[in-house]
């Protein structure tokens, strides 16, 4: 592996931990994005010419307390005098836990320059017993906004319709007097 391609798919795991925003905004509250990475993968190919990193088969990446976890993981990446991240593509079965919040879906796509993070294809967010459930999750990192809708865009190994609903179930902790 060359250097350089080596630093980017370094680069590009250790970005990768931005998806913890997939989950609720509170899962990157405190988050250590400057702790140790670690991955594992059945292949890793670098593709210099196409600027690009494929990491696949059973993606396994850890960082601080956080996982993600989906077959594979593309990064696309520039070299303008350093290397630079602009894109993470996950796909096939995407997961990302951290205690005992998990964010689960068919694809995610994280994109560095806008600092937009869109999960999309039967989106299911879980908290303990809290369950939400949509077509696609937007979190936009610059504003700390994310919205789930029913609609699950057009992607490789994404399904759902495209008028679906968001659906959900709280707890409700019982109160005094009651």
């Amino acid at each position: 592996m060359k250097t350089a391609a080596g630093f980017a798919l370094g680069a590009a795991i250790g970005t990768a931990f931005f998806l913890s925003g997939i989950a609720p905004a509170q899962v990157l509250k405190g988050h250590d994005s400057s702790a140790p990475v670690n991955f594992s993968a059945d292949r890793i190919e670098v593709q210099d010419r196409a600027d690009r990193v494929v990491v696949s088969g059973n993606v396994q990446v850890t960082q601080a307390g956080l996982t993600l976890n989906a077959a594979r993981m593309t990064v696309a990446y520039r070299n303008a005098g350093g290397i630079e991240i602009d894109r993470i593509d996950a796909n096939g079965n995407v997961v990302v836990t951290k205690g005992n919040e998990t964010a689960r879906g068919n694809a995610a796509i994280y994109d560095l320059n806008r600092r937009l993070i869109t999960m999309i294809g039967n989106v299911q967010l879980t908290q303990g017993a809290n369950r939400l459930s949509g077509g696609r999750l937007v979190i936009d990192l610059n504003s700390g906004r994310s919205t789930v809708d029913g609609r699950s865009a057009s992607a490789p190994g994404t399904s759902g319709a495209a008028g679906g609903r968001v659906s959900g179930t709280f707890t409700v902790p019982k109160r005094d007097g009651q």
